[in-house]
């Protein structure tokens, strides 16, 4: 189901590319491995784990990939989602994934070790205690799950943005994307409808632009 899915994305229909699908696998295991103790994701087996979560993360791949992309950081990352997922598809992009639970940040840092993704660091670590004289400024900003945007959340993302930068917002419905985002932002902002392989519910992506 993995490789169809990446299929139907776009991704890794090179043979060349078996590597990166094993680094994804050996990430599932991970999440399998540990879910029980750490409660990372919500899934009943493999398939769902794979569909909801890996998939869904790698689904706006090809739109990430026309912005600026130099520096990412996941905010809220959890068990590493979306930020694992895109950085073993997006090499060539620097990494951050900042997560403030220390829990799941040694999930993380357990999950780094195994992988050994060179593109990718933890910061442990709230948002809005992020030091930018320590990290950078980014020019990309992803989350999941993360929060519902609301205008205090927005100003602390934009203090971590590179000037002309993105926030990439995974949703779900249309609807409840134009009540949130009409409360939370003037900035100019776009939505992109997502299709997920195997998921019939309905995903977005909203890109705020600096």
């Amino acid at each position: 189901m993995l490789e169809e899915g990446l299929n139907k994305l776009g991704l890794f229909q090179d043979h060349t590319n078996a590597l990166l699908i094993k680094l994804l696998i050996k990430y599932i295991e991970e999440i399998e491995l540990f879910n029980q103790a750490y409660g990372l994701v919500k899934v009943r087996d493999r398939k769902e784990l794979i569909v909801k979560h890996i998939l869904d993360s790698l689904a706006p791949v090809s739109i990430l990939h026309g912005l600026p992309n130099k520096k990412i950081a996941d905010i809220g990352s959890g068990a590493g989602l979306p930020g694992i997922p895109l950085a073993i598809c997006m090499p060539d992009s620097q990494f951050t994934l900042v997560e403030r639970m220390g829990r799941r940040a040694g999930f993380l840092r357990n999950a780094l070790a195994v992988l050994g993704l060179s593109n990718v660091i933890l910061e442990e670590a709230e948002m809005e205690k992020l030091s930018v004289s320590k990290t950078g400024r980014f020019d990309l900003i992803v989350f999941r799950a993360f929060k519902p945007l609301n205008g205090g959340i927005i100003k602390e993302l934009l203090r971590l943005l590179e000037p002309g930068g993105s926030i990439a917002a995974y949703k779900g419905r249309r609807q409840s994307i134009d009540e949130e985002m009409s409360l939370a932002v003037t900035l100019p902002w776009e939505v992109f409808p997502l299709d997920v392989p195997f998921l019939e519910e309905e995903r977005h992506l909203v890109l705020i632009k600096e």
